[in-house]
């Protein structure tokens, strides 16, 4: 027992020495990081009350993304399960198209980063809902009502395309993404 004490005390230690000597975290996203992107994008050419409600809504859309890309989990995995390698077959021919043809315009443009490096990452927001209700049978256990996903789905791509458009959300509109954020999570895991 001294010796397992011993071995974990040695690694809290040596964390805390990593830490204390600038480690920086894999996920970790800083006020240097920070200061830096806004340098090299020329922030300070912007219009400060341009900036200011960008910032705003650039908080909104940070929830939305990573909601979106745990939907695309939710998806890879329950169709992975269901299908294993050949689930991308059971998606629907018009997402595969749009999805097919988006990759291959990315590969063109070999001196820009693609969108990623499969196929469900070129689907657009409303596409994962298309992809749930065409294959609810993978889906059900976990969401329970087909309608009540779609609905979640549906109204947060709404607010991510506002954002991503150069609009502004009212505060309703933040609580209601907060809202249905919580209930999928609560819902889905």
């Amino acid at each position: 027992m001294d010796d397992l004490y011993t071995f974990i005390y040695r690694g809290l230690l040596t964390e805390e020495s990593l830490d204390k000597a600038g480690r920086r975290r894999r996920h970790h996203f800083g006020t240097e990081e920070a200061s830096k992107i806004r340098e090299a994008l020329s922030f300070e050419m912007l219009d400060p009350s341009a900036l200011a409600n960008a910032e705003r809504m650039a908080i909104i859309y940070t929830a939305i993304h990573a909601f979106e890309n745990t939907v695309r989990e939710l998806v890879k995995k329950a169709m992975g399960e269901a299908y294993s390698s050949t689930w991308w077959s059971k998606v629907p021919d018009k997402v595969q198209k749009k999805s097919k043809s988006r990759m291959e315009d990315d590969a063109k443009f070999k001196w820009h980063g693609a969108r990623g490096a499969d196929e469900i990452t070129y689907c657009d927001f409303g596409d994962l809902s298309s992809i749930i209700v065409t294959n609810w049978t993978q889906f059900q256990n976990i969401l329970v009502d087909m309608e009540w996903a779609k609905a979640i789905l549906n109204t947060l791509e709404r607010s991510r395309n506002i954002i991503m458009h150069g609009g502004l959300l009212a505060r309703e509109d933040v609580e209601r993404i907060g809202m249905n954020i919580r209930d999928w999570i609560r819902q889905a895991g």
